[in-house]
């Protein structure tokens, strides 16, 4: 499901929506909420693994996170971090949190992700997730501006089968894609 272009915001507008964000690697609650990445990857990679932050924002907590678990982060932000060398290296992990909504064309980030990926690596995925369209009308995920494209179980079975891709379903809003050797 996705918003049509014409309600799409112009990139000044969204990076305004996202200055807006008060998302401090100090707050309790905000590392609550990103350990629900952190835990499924940590349980499922290698320690001293190496990663990728995609879509990191502008305080990489996820990534400082990782390093304070051991492990060697390289982070991305179309806004805040735009330094497009990271996709030239190949990582054990990636991490794309509350990032995948607010793409115009997934599907291609989603490939150039799992491009970067060695073998028997993870992609970490975290949106919340369509449950059915009665329900649709009044979530409010769908509200925020920047968000045009939404995600359903299903949508995450299709990738994982077009990648080739071993599908673990975490949690309502987390979805790891596991790369064969």
């Amino acid at each position: 499901m996705h918003v049509a272009q014409k309600y799409h915001l112009c990139s000044e507008m969204e990076k305004a929506e996202y200055d807006k964000h008060e998302n401090q690697i100090e707050d309790d609650g905000y590392r609550r909420f990103l350990s629900r990445t952190l835990k499924p990857v940590v349980a499922k990679v290698e320690p001293n693994s190496r990663g990728l932050d995609f879509g990191c924002g502008p305080g990489p907590a996820l990534a400082q996170m990782f390093r304070e678990c051991g492990f060697e982060m390289s982070v991305y932000d179309k806004y805040y971090a735009d330094d497009k060398s990271v996709f030239d290296s190949h990582y054990d992990f990636v991490t794309a949190t509350e990032v995948v909504e607010h793409l115009k064309n997934p599907m291609l980030e989603i490939e150039r992700l799992w491009s970067v990926l060695k073998p028997l690596g993870t992609l970490a995925i975290m949106t919340k997730r369509v449950k059915d369209l009665d329900g649709f009308a009044g979530w409010h995920y769908k509200n925020d501006p920047t968000h045009i494209i939404f995600f359903h179980e299903k949508t995450f079975a299709w990738i994982a089968k077009k990648l080739d891709a071993q599908l673990c379903i975490e949690s309502p809003d987390v979805v790891l894609l596991i790369k064969k050797g």
